[in-house]
């Protein structure tokens, strides 16, 4: 059996050599962020193509939306700002906390279940680039559902401070940041089944009394508990931000301390089998 010489020794090939790229794809691992590049667009395609995650993702933040504004319309409920402009900040809320939560936490469930993390810690992709993949096709799904909520908020009149965009952008990388270690912890903690229970239940009561969508305000005396909530930090932070364009100091640093939290309980808490 003949031999031939490797394409990427370096140095001038020889003499009737087969041109470079003839053996792809060559036998070693991609440079680390063509990994973790690939990781976050399968990570991605597998949220996008799973309907319940679209479910939670998009259709029921849209549906929570437009519901809230023509029942708000039909019922003759007012707000000291134009019903959309109250609404649409806590809805892009929802949608950060049910994907980087809700969404992350039934995944990696599943995934350690059927033992996925496990083989993929034998492939070349180390485990930080694992993680970043999933952090990569958060914000890559993140950016979908802004797109997509923000196109009908605007629709229904949506006026927006954009002075306010950078102060949102950072509540959201914050709520983020917090909802993705509490899904960790609680992915590595529970079994796939009770994981799956849990997540569910725990984001139907933040969307209806975690003062993510509605203002704090509609809680009454309740609402200066709330403020601890997570789901009511980045709510009241996206609000002020987006409704006045003004930076909410104080939900954030409640953001940061769920941030904090939520990394620590991952990092005791989860496991890779």
């Amino acid at each position: 059996m003949s031999t031939v010489e490797p394409a990427t020794t370096g140095g001038a090939a020889p003499a009737g050599a087969p041109a470079a790229g003839t053996f792809a794809p060559r036998p070693f691992a991609a440079a680390y962020h063509r990994q973790v590049r690939a990781q976050a667009a399968m990570e991605t395609r597998l949220l996008v193509r799973n309907g319940e995650q679209v479910l939670l993702a998009v259709v029921i933040p849209v549906l929570a939306l437009v519901g809230g504004v023509l029942g708000a319309r039909r019922l003759g409920v007012e707000f000291a700002h134009p019903t959309v402009d109250v609404l649409a900040p806590g809805v892009l809320a929802l949608a950060v906390m049910s994907t980087s939560f809700t969404s992350l936490a039934i995944a990696t469930g599943f995934e350690r279940r059927y033992g996925l993390l496990k083989r993929l810690g034998a492939s070349p992709l180390p485990r930080t680039g694992l993680l970043l993949g999933k952090v990569g096709a958060l914000l890559l799904v993140q950016a979908l559902q802004v797109v997509v909520i923000s196109a009908v908020a605007l629709a229904l009149g949506w006026d927006p401070a954009w002075r306010g965009a950078p102060a949102a952008l950072l509540a959201a990388l914050l709520g983020t940041a917090a909802f993705a270690g509490l899904a960790l912890a609680l992915a590595g903690a529970l079994r796939a089944e009770a994981t799956l229970a849990a997540a569910n239940l725990v984001y139907l009561l933040l969307m209806a009394g975690g003062a993510v969508v509605l203002p704090r305000t509609s809680y009454g005396a309740a609402g200066d508990v709330l403020q601890l909530l997570p789901s009511a930090a980045l709510g009241d932070a996206m609000r002020t931000a987006l409704i006045d364009g003004g930076v909410a100091v104080v939900p954030l640093l409640v953001l940061l301390g769920w941030t904090v939290l939520g990394t620590a309980l991952a990092a005791k808490l989860f496991t890779w089998e």
